[in-house]
């Protein structure tokens, strides 16, 4: 008996995987409703939705950036601390003391190719009309993933916490204050009143809510860390779960007309 066949038959084997490994169509539909990762995906798909010059297999690869990002982001959060003492002396043990310390490296880049892979899956979506009924619902989830995946970029760079992090942020932080309604020089502002005050100031505007102060400091950093490693993540892997449920429940991938 081959070594694969005697594990299958275990009963260790037969107490995770209900079903033997697919041998027809029957079977295969059985094996994919039953399992916890396969159910999300379709039985059948199309021969198109396997056609690189068609897919350009952005959706696959971003989702594969993400996974890397999440193993790579976790280690190095072994060893990185978010305070202003710490924060910048730890990104340099890490590129030159930590064992391993290209994972930093791996990670920086990963986020910049994420953020290319999700503009170039969002721009063949686009091209190809798969945003089109019955998927204009998935075509605002990818859009609000769009959006999470810049701000996972935004958050992280200040974490460095060296004068271009720093700076950076100060200056794209101060976008916020023109937000219509919420920032305090933006459009629509005074509407937000209790009486005769308006609720919308320096001190709780949009910005105020983003860097946790009128201006960068120890809080912001702390508030950009969580933000980055905890709330934004636990968004992001949520939505995914539902943009590829979608993607079985509207038919699979679009195919070309």
């Amino acid at each position: 008996m081959a070594l694969g066949d005697y594990i299958r038959s275990t009963q260790v084997w037969k107490s995770i995987f209900r079903h033997p490994a697919p041998v027809d169509r029957r079977n295969r539909v059985v094996v994919v409703l039953t399992n916890f990762v396969l159910h999300l995906h379709p039985v059948n798909i199309r021969k198109s939705g396997l056609d690189l010059s068609y897919t350009w297999c952005m959706g696959g690869l971003t989702f594969f950036l993400f996974l890397i990002e999440t193993i790579t982001g976790t280690l190095l959060m072994f060893y990185y601390r978010p305070t202003a003492m710490h924060a910048y002396r730890d990104i340099l043990d890490l590129r030159d003391v930590v064992t391993l310390g290209i994972l930093r490296e791996m990670h920086r880049w990963g986020a910049h190719c994420m953020v290319l892979a999700v503009w170039l899956h969002m721009y063949r979506v686009f091209l190809t009309g798969s945003y089109k009924p019955p998927r204009e619902f998935n075509w605002v989830v990818g859009v609000l993933l769009l959006v999470l995946t810049l701000l996972l970029s935004f958050t992280g760079y200040l974490l460095p916490w060296d004068q271009l992090a720093v700076w950076a942020i100060t200056v794209g932080s101060n976008m916020a204050r023109a937000t219509p309604l919420l920032g305090h020089e933006g459009p629509l502002h005074s509407v937000l009143k209790i009486g005769e005050v308006g609720l919308i100031h320096s001190g709780s505007d949009a910005r105020f809510l983003l860097i946790a102060g009128r201006t960068i400091g120890e809080m912001t950093l702390n508030r950009f860390y969580i933000l980055h490693c905890i709330a934004i993540p636990l968004v992001v892997t949520s939505l995914i779960m539902i943009h590829f449920w979608r993607v079985r429940k509207d038919g699979g991938i679009s195919g070309p007309l």
